[in-house]
């Protein structure tokens, strides 16, 4: 291969890899990385770290999981470590509090599960999946110790999470701080060259850096994407959360979820998760803030485009005709309105339980931003709570009253109580 043919296969490559992600660590090892691969024909082992609290793949995962395809159809060697034995830790990333312990039988399900799911994205042929109790559950406390011993407390402290919790008196364990360097041991039992992640897991994945060198191997390149904010708009998408977009949920309610996500996040969707190009996207971005079409209209075609990605062609217009049946008039099913619904954690934004007035919930939920506006919808049957319309402004409630409710503005936004 000539140095020409290798510098344009280089840039291809890592303009590939680079594209839509938030940091490369370091831009100049992918690419000797890279250089290497290419003229010695040795494909680079990427790594891709799951834990396995949930067992159903949402649109979040997607994002790293299409870059590791994309890896993939370069010529490179997809690793997929289903954390099987560092879920029995939890990963601690931005929590506040120990995460509650899985059964092994339900992490083993999840892990069945999420096996299945993700080659719906990946190439079968082309994926090592492996567990990582394959390393971590034969270990001696000699082997632990081992790995202790390369990385200090404080370093470990300067984590953000670890370091807030530490500050603030509050439950930090030494099995949580633990989770970062068996994490990290994955790469070293796996050589990885480079690992995925998202932009939570900076922390983690540069630890694996740390301690590739400790045991004489080269260091991981680590790339990080964004993540994908959940039908809440505020949380990144989660299973545990209850915000997420499941890739094998059934088309319609795929659909009516899609359209369910606020006006704010939209584009987000767009650029990570969708099959649109990025001048596509700027051109329907640039319609909307013009005011030139309806948000609504350029969000069916959103939700169309990411129902086809998983359930195929013709599938999003059958979604779409379902959605304009179930929701052009009074239609009110509570277990399916359910399933699309944003959830709202009463505990979380009101605190005490006490009586809330309506014109300030409804407020709190995001359906108006003034009581003027609050109070126009309840007066215009804008509002209703479990399919009821509420006509009486001065309307309060307490938590237990409305846990559980699906509070619905118009016939297309809807917030369930939690």
């Amino acid at each position: 291969m000539t140095d020409n043919i290798l510098k344009k296969e280089i840039e291809k490559q890592f303009n590939i890899i680079i594209d839509k992600s938030v940091d490369v660590i370091t831009k100049e090892e992918l690419k000797e990385k890279l250089r290497i691969s290419i003229n010695k024909s040795k494909p680079l082992r990427v790594k891709l770290g799951i834990d396995l609290t949930a067992p159903d793949i949402h649109l979040g995962h997607t994002v790293v999981l299409n870059k590791l395809r994309q890896f993939q159809d370069l010529g490179h060697i997809a690793l997929l470590i289903l954390g099987d034995y560092t879920t029995r830790i939890g990963d601690p990333s931005g929590r506040t509090k120990v995460r509650p312990k899985l059964p092994v039988e339900e992490i083993e399900r999840n892990a069945e599960t999420f096996r299945e799911q993700a080659f719906r994205i990946l190439d079968i042929k082309k994926t090592k999946l492996v567990n990582n109790s394959k390393w971590l559950e034969p270990m001696k406390l000699e082997d632990i110790i081992n790995i202790t011993s390369r990385y200090t407390l404080a370093q470990l402290l300067e984590r953000e999470d670890f370091s807030n919790r530490f500050k603030n008196n509050l439950p930090l364990s030494i099995m949580e701080l633990l989770y970062p360097l068996m994490q990290a041991y994955d790469s070293v039992a796996i050589e990885a060259d480079i690992e995925l992640g998202g932009t939570d897991q900076t922390f983690n994945l540069l630890i694996g850096r740390d301690i590739q060198r400790e045991f004489n191997q080269e260091p991981q390149v680590v790339i990080t994407y964004p993540l994908l904010v959940g039908m809440d708009g505020i949380e990144k998408m989660s299973k545990s959360l209850g915000n997420y977009i499941g890739i094998t949920e059934e088309k319609d309610i795929m659909f009516a979820k899609i359209m369910s996500i606020s006006d704010d996040i939209m584009f987000d969707y767009f650029k990570l998760v969708s099959t649109f190009n990025i001048s596509e996207i700027k051109k329907m971005e640039e319609e909307v803030n013009e005011r030139k079409v309806n948000p609504s209209n350029v969000k069916r075609k959103l939700a169309k485009d990411i129902v086809e990605i998983y359930h195929g062609k013709g599938s999003g217009q059958e979604a779409e005709k379902i959605f304009n049946l179930k929701f052009k008039s009074d239609f009110f099913d509570k277990e399916m309105i359910a399933k699309i619904s944003r959830p709202f954690n009463l505990k979380t934004r009101l605190f005490k339980n006490e009586k809330i007035w309506l014109i300030k919930l409804i407020r709190e939920v995001g359906f108006a931003k003034t009581n003027g506006e609050a109070r126009r919808l309840v007066q215009q049957s804008g509002i209703r709570l479990d399919g009821e319309i509420l006509s009486d402004t001065d309307l309060e409630f307490s938590i237990d009253e409305i846990k559980g409710k699906i509070l619905q503005r118009g016939k297309r936004e809807y917030i369930i109580f939690i």
